[in-house]
């Protein structure tokens, strides 16, 4: 695990829709994406971040695809799934977890915006698998206590990451 900020490598996932209900659902705002990216930058080199996000094909949708490409990330796209029943899918889990296995050999930290409980396995096995720091920033009340228990170390998002209209 590398302290050195200057040589820090670091690969940052986005769960755009975890992210997104959660600040919505908790501070009813959104998340401040160019923030995060100066805290992250402020830590070492970025050299992989990556936005996954459902394609509603809609203008604010573009718009704001276009904005987190403007920062930086690379904008991964699912299909938005509406179900007979009313309910919605664009579930990345898997594409998130190959992508940050694909890349934990490449950097010294792995750094996931998500409160998904899921990752808490991705979380261990990255960090015991290939000694990486596996950093996780979360709305506290709605980030799974297990994915913060495997976290190298956990981030709350409060404050200090809320867009303000």
């Amino acid at each position: 695990m590398n302290n050195n900020k200057t040589n820090n490598r670091i690969a940052v996932f986005v769960d755009v829709q975890n992210i997104y209900y959660t600040v919505k659902h908790t501070y009813h705002c959104h998340f401040d994406y160019h923030k995060f990216w100066s805290d992250i930058s402020s830590q070492g080199v970025i050299v992989k971040a990556v936005a996954y996000a459902s394609d509603r094909n809609c203008p604010k949708q573009i718009a704001f695809q276009s904005i987190l490409r403007n920062i930086g990330f690379e904008v991964k796209l699912r299909p938005y799934i509406q179900r007979r029943d009313g309910s919605t899918k664009a579930d990345w889990d898997v594409g998130i977890t190959i992508d940050i296995i694909d890349f934990a050999d490449q950097v010294d930290t792995i750094i996931l915006a998500s409160g998904d409980g899921d990752f808490q396995l991705l979380a261990n096995y990255v960090r015991e698998r290939f000694n990486k720091d596996f950093n996780v920033y979360g709305v506290p009340s709605l980030t799974a206590h297990t994915l913060v228990e495997a976290a190298s170390n956990y981030h709350p998002i409060s404050e200090q990451y809320l867009l303000k209209h």
